[in-house]
């Protein structure tokens, strides 16, 4: 599937003016396969998410967006051109699930905020299920992501943001065998605990605490 004309403007328009509002520190951009299908697990803590994530990356990704920014015709036109698809929110929607399952077993990168929702704050939530059930169904990867803010806030206008990516989780990793919910939940706890690493070590680094900018003692 080749990338969706506006995406293609976006990819040109926006890193510039990025570079501008929010400079960003990018490590492991490299951990992202060229190609196949891969999915994409962030932390949420701005509407702008899916733009810092995408102009970390070479290729398209098709994320999933809360429905309700589809019920305006002309941003639902927008978002839908720039390859995004709705997800009714804590409904367990398997329309969803369907979109980002077909778009994997065409070799896509799907992109899901783990988290379900913005963080208000700037802390870490509760991780959803739904990635690591479809990391176990399409046998995907995981490409564990992180966007941090010093201080551990949410980040604002003219601030430098460090937006990180971890080694890929293969699905076998999970540890799901038998698709009971408490598999899928200990496995969505996994995958935030390497997002938490990302986001600790990024910490330390934006703070100066850390010039080398290694995991602590003990993380990998």
């Amino acid at each position: 599937m080749k990338k969706t004309p506006l995406y293609r403007v976006g990819k040109i328009i926006v890193p510039p003016i990025f570079r501008i509002t929010n400079p960003l520190i990018i490590q492991g951009r490299e951990e992202m396969p060229d190609t196949g299908r891969v999915i994409i697990c962030c932390n949420h803590v701005t509407m702008r998410d899916p733009i810092f994530v995408s102009t970390v990356h070479k290729r398209q990704i098709f994320y999933m967006a809360k429905a309700e920014l589809f019920t305006n015709k002309f941003v639902g036109g927008i978002i839908s051109s720039l390859g995004a698809f709705p997800v009714h929110r804590g409904q367990g929607d398997m329309d969803a699930m369907a979109s980002a399952r077909r778009l994997l077993e065409q070799e896509q990168a799907v992109g899901i905020f783990i988290e379900g929702t913005r963080s208000r704050a700037g802390q870490l939530l509760k991780p959803k299920t739904g990635a690591v059930m479809l990391a176990h169904e399409t046998h995907s990867p995981i490409l564990p992501m992180c966007i941090t803010a010093p201080g551990e806030k949410v980040p604002s206008s003219f601030q430098k943001l460090a937006i990180s990516c971890g080694k890929l989780i293969q699905p076998e990793e999970l540890g799901i065998e038998d698709g009971n919910i408490a598999s899928y939940r200990k496995a969505a706890r996994y995958v935030m605990e390497r997002i938490a690493q990302l986001r600790e070590r990024d910490l330390l680094m934006l703070e100066k605490k850390h010039p080398n900018h290694q995991l602590p003692e003990g993380k990998e």
